[in-house]
């Protein structure tokens, strides 16, 4: 089987594989669309692993099921997680799933950008969802960001009424918004560097977007009743906008660190003017635990949050540099997916 091998950014080769074999508890997915996460592009985060074979969000169909399985069956149009917990250790057994060591140590093999994919026994047993007839394998792969988004909203304690500014409108940006929309946000902002993504965000749900140049939290205040926004979240690692950030939040708000920095950067925080006694709530949050995937495909399922009008491209695997090279400008594009069993 083809798969996209990753060597770098600049450096992604289609190279040949057998396809996986699987054992008795194990199944086979054929692959027809993986989208690009911006944490594939993340390289400094990846170099060091060298070569392998990403993509986390995928659409497919059983291709072959051990003979232990009865649960799912060949022909099943299913999605699935790449990484899932154990559900017994500590940390699952306080709520913090996406810290669990066995979450961070499971994957697929190879991974989306291939035609084949197998799932270990533990991603069998508590990491696949079979889809209904209504959501397409292409809106399958919004299955794990959403998941994402919907555990961070969650931990930030987003209410109705809030008003809540999204900093950075890239696909988790538009993500946020139109998630803060469904859980009942009344008043949503966005901020980014690009005109286009600016123009999407307003597309999908945004009230005010404004340039991230501009004065953010004087912006806010002159339209929210004199007040910073209730909750912030952050969907770029962008310094600048970390630090807009800790000044537009209102006092008892809540700041979401949703996206990473680049490697080594540190934030100047002075504890008593930022947020001592304003009572502002810092927190983070990372991936999705397989509850959060069920319910994003929940949400996808009601239309509640669209994303199918996100995807602005879709490649075959030997055009997965170009996709990555997109995601990492983060211009003119929103989702790309890439489509393996495409032979051109």
């Amino acid at each position: 089987m083809r798969v996209a091998m990753y060597y770098g950014n600049n450096d992604i080769r289609i190279e040949e594989q057998p396809i996986p074999q699987i054992k008795d508890t194990e199944v086979l997915v054929k692959i027809y669309a993986s989208g690009i996460c911006g944490s594939d592009v993340m390289e400094w985060y990846r170099i060091d692993k060298v070569p392998l074979v990403l993509g986390h969000e995928i659409g497919g169909e059983i291709e072959k099921v051990g003979a232990k399985i009865k649960k799912y069956h060949v022909g099943d149009r299913v999605s699935a997680s790449h990484h899932v917990p154990c559900n017994t250790c500590y940390y699952c057994l306080h709520g913090h799933h996406t810290t669990c060591g066995t979450l961070r140590s499971t994957n697929f093999d190879p991974g989306g950008f291939s035609e084949y994919v197998r799932l270990p026994p533990i991603n069998v047993d508590r990491g696949i969802y079979p889809l209904p007839d209504s959501v397409s394998l292409e809106q399958a792969t919004f299955i794990e960001p959403l998941a994402c988004a919907l555990r961070a909203q969650q931990k930030a304690k987003i209410k109705a009424g809030q008003s809540v500014l999204v900093m950075g409108s890239g696909i988790a940006g538009l993500l946020h918004i139109q998630l803060a929309r469904t859980l009942g946000a009344t008043h949503v902002m966005a901020t980014d560097i690009d005109e286009y993504r600016l123009k999407m965000a307003k597309k999908f749900g945004a009230d005010e977007v404004w340039h991230a140049q501009e004065d953010i939290p004087h912006k806010i205040r002159e339209v929210n009743n004199g007040r910073g926004a209730d909750l912030i979240i952050t969907c770029t690692g962008a310094v600048p906008a970390i630090m807009q950030a800790l000044h537009s939040v209102e006092r008892g708000g809540t700041v979401l660190f949703f996206a990473p920095t680049d490697k080594g950067v540190t934030i100047p925080l002075s504890v008593n003017d930022v947020f001592w006694r304003n009572d502002v709530t810092f927190t983070t949050s990372y991936a999705g635990s397989p509850a959060d995937h069920m319910t994003a495909l929940d949400v996808i399922h009601s239309g509640a949050v669209n994303v199918k009008d996100m995807i602005t491209h879709r490649f075959g695997l030997e055009r997965v540099e170009k996709g990555f090279h997109l995601v990492a400008q983060g211009r003119k594009s929103i989702k790309v997916i890439i489509e393996p069993q495409k032979k051109a």
